[in-house]
C-alpha cells in the first residue's frame, strides 16, 4: 500500500490561477481541491481535511485575512497555509504571518517559489506533528524470543491490510505499543496515532469526544476526526457503554459520521483497532457488549502473551528501560547484576512489563551505586514476595471443577512445551510423548493457536 500523499486545497477566485496551480502540484504528485470563493472553502477544508491551504488574499465573498482569522479564531486550522495575492503589500505579508500564515506568496507566482515554499511547509507540518508526539515512529517490541519475533511478524503482515486488529492480554502487557508498532509499519504511519483509553470517557460527553461538536459557527473535532488518515486506539475496550457502542457501530459501518451540534456527514480515513483484558464474547453473551460491534472490531484478534511466557526477555527488557530512564529522565546509569536479572527471569511479573518499568523507575530513582544487586530487587519488591509466595503455595486453578482444572493444567503445559520447542508441532509431539494426530486434536481443543 502507498503512503499517504499530501492533500492540498487552493482558493483563488481567478479561474486561471486555480487551473494552473492544480496542473502544477498534481504534475507533482500532490492532490488537489480547488475553491473559488471562502463558503467554498470553509466546506472543502471540513469534508476534505488538507494538509495544506494556499489562500488568495483578495476574494469577492471574504477576503483572506478575515477568512484565516475566523479559522484560527475557531481553532480549527490543523493545517499551515500560505497566502496568495497579486497585489502583495508588507502589511498584508506581516498580518497574514502574524495570524500564523506559514508563508506569503507574490503573483504572478513564481513556479519554483511555489513548490519550494509548498514543500517546506508540508515539512514544517510533520515536524510540529512529531515534535508534539503524535508521531512515534521508532517504538518497538523489545525481546529476541519466539514470542515477540513471531507477534511482530504478524503485525508487520496485518500492517499491509486494513483489518480492523483487537488486541488481547493482561493488564501491562504493552497492548497499546503493539497497536503502535502495527501504525508505525503500515501505510498509516505518517498520519496520527490517537489512543484513547475508553473508561476515561464519561457515557454523555462520548458523542463529543468521538464526533466533536458544531457550536456558534465553531468546529470542535473529536477522536475520529483528530485521528483521520492514521489509527485511533481504543483501549479496553470492554468498559464501552451501549449507547456510545451504538454511535461507535453507526460511524465505521458509514466511515462517516455527524459532528455534535452539526448538519452535515463528516468522512474520514482513520484505522480503529482496539484492546481488552476481559473475554468479550463472554460480555456478548452476557449482554454487555454488542454482538455486531464486537465482530466489526475483531476482524483478527491478537493475543498478547503475559512476561511469564516469554520471561527469556526480562534481561533485554531490564537493560531496554535503563537506557530509555537515562535518556529520558537523565537519572543515573545504574546496571542489574546478573544473579538479579535471574531472579527476576524466575519472579512472577503479576503486573507484566509495565510492573517491569516501574520497578527499574523506582530502583533507578531511589537505589545509590552502578550495581542493582539482588537483595535492593528483593527489597524493592517487598510485600509483592510475599503474596507471590502465598499464591504459589496453591495454583489459582485448584480452585476450579476438576475438568476446568485439567483443561487448564494441559493448556498451560502444552503452551509452555510448544514456546521451547520453537512453536514447531513435530518437536512437541516428540517433547511430550504423544502421537501427531492425537496432537493436533488436543491443540484444537484447548484453543491453542498453531
Amino acid at each position: 500500500m502507498n503512503a499517504h500523499i499530501p492533500r492540498i486545497l487552493v482558493v483563488d477566485d481567478e479561474p486561471d490561477i486555480r487551473r494552473l496551480v492544480c496542473e502544477i502540484l498534481e504534475d507533482e504528485g500532490y492532490q488537489v481541491a480547488t475553491a473559488e470563493n471562502a463558503c467554498a472553502a470553509k466546506e472543502l477544508k471540513k469534508s476534505q481535511a488538507p494538509d495544506l491551504i494556499l489562500l488568495d488574499i483578495w476574494m469577492p465573498d471574504m477576503d483572506g485575512i478575515t477568512l484565516l482569522k475566523e479559522w484560527v479564531a475557531e481553532e480549527t486550522l490543523l493545517c499551515p497555509v500560505v497566502m496568495m495575492s497579486g497585489h502583495g503589500s508588507v502589511e498584508a505579508a506581516v498580518e497574514a504571518t502574524r495570524l500564523g500564515a506559514y508563508d506569503f506568496l507574490e503573483k504572478p507566482l513564481s513556479l519554483a517559489k511555489l513548490l519550494l515554499i509548498v514543500e517546506r511547509a508540508l515539512e514544517a507540518s510533520n515536524l510540529q506533528l512529531e515534535n508534539a508526539g503524535i508521531k512515534q515512529h521508532d517504538i518497538e517490541p523489545v525481546g529476541k524470543s519466539a514470542t515477540v519475533a513471531r507477534l511482530k511478524d504478524q503485525l508487520k503482515r496485518l500492517a499491509q491490510h486494513d483489518a480492523r486488529v483487537l488486541f488481547v492480554g493482561e493488564a501491562g502487557v504493552g497492548k497499546e505499543m503493539y497497536a503502535r508498532y502495527l501504525h508505525n509499519n503500515s501505510a498509516h504511519r505518517d498520519g496520527p496515532f490517537v489512543d484513547v483509553a475508553v473508561g476515561s470517557i464519561y457515557p454523555e460527553n462520548s458523542a463529543v469526544e468521538f464526533f466533536g461538536k458544531e457550536d456558534s459557527g465553531r468546529i470542535y473535532p473529536g477522536l475520529l476526526e483528530r485521528a483521520h488518515k492514521g489509527t485511533l486506539f481504543l483501549g479496553e475496550i470492554g468498559g464501552m457503554d451501549k449507547e456510545t457502542q451504538l454511535r461507535l457501530l453507526g460511524a465505521l459501518e458509514s466511515s462517516s459520521f455527524l459532528r455534535v451540534g452539526g448538519g452535515e456527514a463528516v468522512r474520514v480515513d482513520v484505522r480503529v483497532v482496539t484492546s481488552t483484558r476481559i473475554a468479550l464474547d463472554e460480555e456478548v453473551k452476557a449482554g454487555r457488549f454488542r454482538q455486531d460491534l464486537y465482530y466489526l472490531l475483531n476482524e483478527v484478534s491478537l493475543d498478547i502473551q503475559p512476561l511469564r511466557a516469554h520471561s527469556e526477555d526480562v534481561p533485554a527488557l531490564l537493560n531496554f528501560y535503563v537506557d530509555y530512564f537515562v535518556t529520558q529522565d537523565r537519572l543515573p546509569f545504574r546496571k542489574f547484576s546478573m544473579a538479579a536479572q535471574n531472579f527476576l527471569r524466575n519472579y512472577s511479573w503479576r503486573g507484566n512489563v509495565r510492573e517491569l518499568k516501574n520497578l527499574v523507575q523506582r530502583l533507578m530513582i531511589l537505589g545509590a551505586g552502578e550495581d542493582i544487586e539482588q537483595d535492593e530487587v528483593k527489597a524493592a519488591l517487598g510485600s509483592e514476595l510475599g503474596d507471590l509466595a502465598m499464591s504459589l503455595s496453591v495454583p489459582e486453578f485448584f480452585n476450579l471443577p476438576l475438568k476446568e482444572a485439567r483443561d487448564h493444567f494441559e493448556k498451560a503445559y502444552l503452551e509452555y512445551h510448544f514456546e521451547r520447542t520453537g512453536g514447531s508441532v513435530a518437536k512437541l509431539s516428540a517433547a511430550v510423548g504423544m502421537e501427531r494426530t492425537h496432537l493436533y486434536r488436543k491443540l484444537h481443543s484447548l484453543n491453542i493457536k498453531l
